[in-house]
């Protein structure tokens, strides 16, 4: 299996400002997206972790840096992977590129606290953790 996950997303209307081009804040929707895909491919759903282990995947910090826009329409090849992962955290990394030309549109990462139900850290079950590349570190 790839150390990315590729997915593909259509740059909606709803998704551009008045210039037409994607408002800044929905590329965090975009890195959702391609996160979502990436533990899909490797076989974990959210909703699973969340009712059958009592692990939520918490966005503590998020980053983007924007390099080209992206429009309406515009056709998006949306690269996520693991970049850092430990027994209470995972870090994603995000590529976002223009899919017609390959242009890197925007750049980002998300850092991801697993909690239980109550908001509380805890340790990643460690039927997840052989499915995240990364080494996984004895602290976070």
């Amino acid at each position: 299996m790839s150390e990315f996950s590729e997915t593909l997303a259509r740059v909606r209307y709803k998704d551009t400002d008045q210039m037409g081009m994607v408002y800044y804040g929905n590329y965090f929707t975009f890195f959702e997206i391609g996160r979502v895909e990436y533990m899909r491919e490797r076989g974990i759903a959210y909703k699973q972790m969340e009712q059958e282990d009592d692990s939520y995947i918490v966005v503590a910090e998020a980053t983007c840096r924007y390099l080209q826009p992206a429009r309406y329409d515009d056709l998006l090849r949306i690269r996520t992977r693991v970049s850092e992962s430990r027994r209470r955290s995972i870090r994603f990394a995000y590529e976002i590129l223009r899919h017609d030309g390959g242009e890197v549109l925007a750049t980002g990462e998300t850092l991801h606290i697993i909690c239980n139900r109550q908001g509380r850290p805890k340790s990643l079950p460690e039927k997840y953790r052989q499915l995240f590349p990364v080494k996984i570190g004895s602290t976070n």
